[in-house]
């Protein structure tokens, strides 16, 4: 999961030879923490986006429609409240909850319009 690209230099930086060796040195074993959870976020991402395509086949196949705004202030204020628990700024979940959601919608509105242009 932690592989990196091909092409990609984990000690790539604009402070190389700039800063003692020993800031560097821990400064890139923390970005090498970093780089392993940005890979964890992406690997978890496209795992909630395969769930919510299962959903978008269910709601094409149904003919709900593709948002649901009350599970998505339910989302929301769960992020939110999740968020105070883990320290993490709450405007910031809402704000990412709020980008994948709408995400979510337009996939599930373009699995609905490709359902609906098959069967006409």
């Amino acid at each position: 999961m932690t592989e990196k690209s091909p092409g990609y230099n984990p000690a790539a930086s604009s402070l190389a030879g700039e800063v003692d060796p020993a800031v560097m040195e821990e400064l890139l074993s923390v970005r090498g923490s970093i780089d392993n959870i940005d890979a964890t976020l992406v690997y978890l991402l496209a795992e909630r986006f395969k769930a919510t395509q299962r959903v978008g086949h269910l709601k094409a196949e149904h003919k709900l429609p593709a948002g649901d705004p009350d599970r998505e202030a339910a989302q929301i204020e769960r992020l939110r409240a999740l968020a105070v628990e883990a320290h993490l700024d709450p405007a910031f979940a809402e704000k990412f909850l709020n980008f994948i959601i709408s995400e979510v919608i337009r996939h599930h509105q373009d699995i609905s319009d490709n359902r609906n242009s098959r069967r006409g």
